[in-house]
């Protein structure tokens, strides 16, 4: 793995077919799924979701970038982080992210979406890229705004959940801000 993709306490790396149970194990959870389109997952279901990760990290063309977040210090893959090229001619791309929730409040999201965020604009080229979350969860609400992202609006009904239609959230950070905000940090400003 890029050692950009990499902080002191955990590393992202591409997936691999073994994975399936550790997905499994967050993915199984009602609390993980709350706010997304799927889930909880059968085994099945999470076996297909590692499957479908492998088939696309395999193509040339390849617009989705998954990858499996390892914690250093006992090797468990305990969640993941995506980068989806949405969009090549105007240089888009949208972030997400997922957690087994032992490892929830930790601001291991934070850095996460920071590290997809920095790889998105130096490795990929890029020159905006979003997320969107849950208007009720503001767990992630604030890991987009620590990470450097801004408010844009909402997205009203657009998604569609096991109970009904969903706005989102949507957040976004410029490749100029994200770069101005990386030259201050580093001047310790």
């Amino acid at each position: 793995m890029e050692e950009e993709l990499s902080t002191h306490r955990f590393y992202l790396r591409e997936f691999e077919k073994g994975d399936w149970p550790a997905v499994h194990r967050y993915a199984a959870l009602e609390a993980v799924s709350r706010y997304q389109p799927w889930g909880p997952n059968t085994e099945e279901e999470s076996r297909n979701y590692v499957e479908q990760l492998l088939e696309h990290a395999a193509k040339a063309d390849r617009t989705q970038f998954a990858y499996a977040i390892v914690w250093k210090e006992n090797g468990q893959l305990i969640g993941a982080g995506e980068l989806f090229l949405q969009d090549a001619a105007n240089r888009v791309g949208e972030i997400g992210y997922i957690l087994h929730p032992d490892y929830w409040g930790k601001g291991i999201a934070t850095e996460v979406a920071e590290l997809l965020i920095g790889y998105g604009f130096s490795k990929q080229g890029l020159h905006r890229i979003f997320a969107t979350c849950d208007p009720a969860n503001a767990g992630s609400k604030k890991v987009l705004q620590k990470a450097g992202m801004m408010w844009e609006g909402t997205l009203r009904e657009n998604l569609r959940m096991k109970d009904g239609w969903r706005d989102s959230l949507i957040y976004g950070v410029l490749e100029q801000e994200w770069q101005s905000r990386s030259a201050s940090s580093w001047l310790g400003e």
